[in-house]
């Protein structure tokens, strides 16, 4: 299955696009949507919604998955963050894709085995987990880490429910 992870953020949008069995999986495209912190932020939230739509056009994944609302201590963050997610949910739906939402904590327990790992633990699996030299940025890694979590979590599904791979 081929999967599209995002960890959103207002000024970095991570994406990440692995091809997955739920064991093994392969790398097809990770990066960055970055805008400025100049701009407006209703232009921001267009041109993350732009680049996303680009990237499902171009990619063409099965599923998508985003991590969930987590707490920030700054209110203000935190709504901006809410409405990049909304952003992302969006282009995710007007693809027709159904869309899988994990905690922080959910990720790191299925990339890493410890719900508490620090961010480069995280990214050291994800490297290792793809068989990668080096990812990068964070927020690429990061966004890798939310699609390996949902194409493991989708394999087990398919499988218990006895759909195909």
């Amino acid at each position: 299955m081929r999967v599209l992870g995002i960890d959103c953020g207002s000024e970095r949008t991570g994406y990440g696009v692995i091809d997955s069995d739920g064991v093994e999986h392969r790398l097809i495209a990770a990066g960055v949507i970055r805008t400025s912190p100049k701009w407006r932020f209703e232009k921001r939230l267009l041109e993350i919604a732009r680049e996303l739509r680009r990237l499902i056009g171009e990619y063409a994944p099965e599923t998508a998955a985003v991590e969930g609302v987590f707490y920030a201590a700054n209110a203000k963050t935190a709504l901006k963050l809410a409405h990049v997610r909304g952003i992302a949910l969006l282009a995710i739906a007007e693809a027709g894709m159904e869309v899988a939402e994990y905690s922080p904590l959910e990720i790191k327990m299925s990339v890493v085995g410890y719900g508490r790992a620090e961010k480069r633990q995280v990214q050291t699996m994800a490297q290792s987990l793809l068989r990668l030299p080096e990812i990068e940025s964070e927020d690429a890694s990061d966004a890798l880490a939310v699609a390996i979590c949902h194409a493991t979590h989708e394999s087990a599904r398919r499988r218990l429910s006895g759909e195909k791979l």
